[in-house]
């Protein structure tokens, strides 16, 4: 589904000109890429009654599939509500379509605590079957997907960025539809915490897993004893983008879980952001750790979830932002030391 590049970049030229008030409306027009599917196998709605793409007929839709500890979608998250609250009056509804990666996910409580958490208030067509996922022909977190009022998808935006060009083509569409005297001045975002925009320029880490199916530059002596536990060691010093175990771990599928306390994550890397997700693998439990940055505490360089000393405690399933270090950003050694047992980690993302 990826639009053609000259496509793309006469719309961009007509949208400017459009906003700026020199051609009418309807020079900037966007191609057809298919009609919005049917909605019906969502396994539950949040924030709404079920919706219908024949009930939408007439409304501006904006759809975004999104998993809640996806940093990628985080990312976009400041976005889309500002729009979603900015334009309700105007006609634009946004729907959230949650389609979870891990089984966590798949929890309609756990759904419904992270929607509170991060201020997702718009509707949720819950996915966890990802029926609506294959209705689009969906590959990615995040991806929107832009509608107009005849039920028409006319644009679509995969992965972060483009936020002034999406705004616009939500004003074309709005505009398209007959309001008139639409706000056209774009929103002013500044995101914090794991919201906020990736230092792009000093990025050179990227998504890895920790469970065996999908992970790669594991560094602890040995190969990994699946699916059983096993006393793991980690080497002192890593090569940039690897990962050790130490202590007493179980490596699955998905996950990683501890076997006893004082177990201990070992990874180089290169960002200003590390997050983890993770969570106790027994519901309502908490789970102490400690963190070290080139084996000191990480004072400065502490992220959301971690105090400057290091300090910080598990208590549900989601993503942990546990570093944010100050310039100048260069190859670092994280550890992440748990105190109590029974831990899952799941991915490392950078940001």
């Amino acid at each position: 589904m990826d639009q053609d590049p000259n496509e793309w970049k006469a719309f961009i030229r007509k949208a400017n000109q459009l906003f700026r008030g020199t051609i009418h409306p309807a020079a900037a027009e966007l191609p057809v890429e298919g009609e919005l599917p049917a909605l019906g196998g969502a396994t539950g709605w949040l924030n709404s009654p079920p919706l219908t793409a024949d009930g939408l007929r007439g409304k501006v839709v904006l759809v975004q599939f999104w998993t809640y500890t996806c940093i990628n979608w985080l990312r976009t998250l400041a976005y889309v509500r500002a729009w979603a609250e900015k334009y309700k009056d105007d006609g634009l509804v946004v729907i959230g379509v949650h389609t979870p990666e891990f089984t966590f996910e798949r929890d309609a409580d756990n759904v419904r605590r992270a929607a509170q958490d991060m201020r997702v208030d718009y509707p949720i067509a819950v996915d966890s079957n990802y029926a609506v996922w294959r209705a689009f022909d969906n590959h990615y977190w995040p991806a929107l997907y832009f509608v107009d009022a005849q039920g028409q998808i006319r644009h679509h935006q995969f992965g972060e960025g483009q936020y002034e060009m999406s705004e616009m083509v939500i004003q074309g569409l709005l505009t398209e539809s007959g309001i008139s005297d639409l706000d056209d001045e774009l929103v002013s975002i500044a995101a914090t915490g794991a919201e906020a925009a990736a230092d792009w320029d000093n990025l050179r880490s990227p998504e890895n897993y920790v469970g065996y199916g999908r992970t790669e530059n594991f560094a602890s002596p040995g190969e990994a004893n699946l699916n059983k536990s096993r006393v793991y060691a980690a080497p002192e010093r890593l090569s940039l983008n690897h990962w050790a175990l130490s202590g007493d771990w179980t490596v699955g599928r998905e996950s990683t879980m501890l076997n006893g306390s004082g177990g201990r994550i070992v990874y180089s890397f290169h960002a200003r952001d590390l997050h983890l997700v993770m969570g106790p693998s027994a519901p309502g439990s908490s789970i102490r750790f400690r963190l070290r940055i080139d084996g000191q505490p990480p004072e400065a360089a502490h992220g959301t979830d971690a105090d400057d000393q290091g300090n910080g405690m598990v208590t549900e399933q989601r993503l942990y932002q546990l570093i944010r270090q100050p310039q100048p950003i260069v190859d670092r050694q994280f550890e992440i030391e748990f105190l109590d047992s029974g831990i899952e980690a799941y991915a490392f993302t950078f940001g």
